[in-house]
């Protein structure tokens, strides 16, 4: 039978042979990528190796390719004429940014009335009409005659059980808490004293004057500070930096300013008392302090760090700065002129959907991902796990 075998296989043609040699080669080629797909997905859940491959990339990022240093002399001059003109971009589109400012001047004017109603509905300063509380609901929403008067019938039942509120309660208060950039800065202690935040305002430097607006928080009056009116301002400049003109991306935010909040005795949740003990080092004795420390709070918000005037500051304080100065932007730019759809949550829907498409990508990449190593005959699914340890780190 062996010589019959080997008989046949003398007598095969050799181009038959080669076929032979190239499958074997091929399914030793997809063994030895199955084995080094697994290792690679082991590498990439481990913390430390991201860490080092991130470290790494953003070295890269960035960096020159050495072709400018190769350049001829003549051509490196021209280079820096290209450059001198882009220096004169930087200009023009600073003044083209001072305008959008005056531009935002003019039509802060024009929102403002309607921005002083909302305030007035707010806090029971005024009482819409029936033809001004009418909305149009989309379609999906549009109620049969039955629904509607049953739901008009549980309305009316729900407000002869409660009292009628005033206004829109806590309308402020809940914008802050959908949000998640602010309801990080708050802490139970505030909520009580923004229950009486009636209104935010933004204020535009006046013509003529240094690039600023203002945040203005109206309060009714409470038990916690006699303020009406709390401020904070944010300087801006809109000019190219003499020393580093290419990094000029815009207005950018110089410093800012909060205000003095005049506490009622005992109020100040920016503040809060511990106490400690002490041990006297000759004669044993202990006695107990008490020490007054700062507080997590939002109205830390009126309070920020000073800018010294070589404009250098530790990093705890550039970290602080730099989350103050986009929860500044935010407030101005989104919530002031968007505040009714922060509240029912219809801004934060429309935030959410930026995201959802990128997370059904990577789950429809990842659902492949685990298709292909199901398939795979060597995929062991216990090699494919990270250690516990290393997912705590994550």
């Amino acid at each position: 039978m062996a010589d019959i075998d080997n008989k046949d296989q003398a007598e095969m043609d050799p181009a038959d042979m080669e076929d032979v040699e190239e499958v074997e080669e091929e399914e030793t080629g997809e063994d030895e990528n199955s084995k080094a797909r697994q290792l690679t997905v082991q590498m990439m859940q481990n913390p430390q190796i991201l860490a080092a491959l991130q470290e790494r990339l953003d070295g890269l990022n960035g960096s020159p390719s050495g072709y400018m240093e190769s350049l001829p002399k003549v051509v490196k001059r021209r280079v820096n004429a290209l450059k001198n003109l882009q220096v004169k971009c930087a200009h023009i589109e600073a003044k083209f940014y001072e305008e959008v400012h005056e531009l935002e001047r003019k039509y802060a004017a024009l929102y403002q009335p309607l921005f002083d109603k909302r305030s007035d509905i707010v806090k029971a300063a005024y009482e819409p009409t029936d033809e001004e509380c009418e909305w149009k609901a989309d379609e999906e929403e549009e109620l049969t005659d039955e629904m509607k008067e049953k739901a008009k019938l549980e309305e009316e039942k729900k407000d002869e059980e409660k009292e009628d509120p005033k206004g829109i309660p806590e309308f402020w208060l809940t914008v802050f808490k959908n949000v998640d950039l602010l309801s990080d800065m708050l802490q139970e202690h505030d909520e009580p004293i923004l229950k009486h935040l009636q209104d935010i305002k933004v204020k535009f430097s006046d013509p003529g004057q240094p690039m600023s607006f203002t945040l203005e928080f109206h309060f009714e009056a409470n038990d916690f500070f006699t303020n009406t009116v709390l401020t904070k301002t944010y300087k801006m400049r809109s000019e190219p930096d003499e020393s580093d003109p290419f990094s000029f991306d815009g207005p950018e935010i110089m410093c800012c300013t909060g205000c003095t909040i005049d506490w009622t005795k005992g109020k100040n949740v920016t503040l809060k008392t511990i106490k400690k003990k002490q041990k006297h080092k000759g004669r044993g004795t202990v006695r107990t302090v008490t020490k007054t420390v700062p507080n997590d709070s939002f109205f830390n918000f009126f309070t920020p760090p000073e800018v010294p005037e070589s404009g250098e500051l530790d990093e705890d304080s550039e970290a602080v700065l730099a989350a103050d100065f986009e929860i500044g932007h935010f407030i101005r730019e989104r919530i002031v002129p968007r505040a009714v759809l922060y509240f029912t949550g219809e801004a934060i829907e429309d935030d959410d959907d930026d995201y959802d498409e990128e997370g059904e990508e990577a789950d429809d990449e990842e659902g492949e991902e685990e298709a292909d190593e199901e398939n795979d005959p060597d995929y062991d699914p216990k090699k494919d796990a990270a250690p516990p340890a290393e997912c705590k780190q994550q």
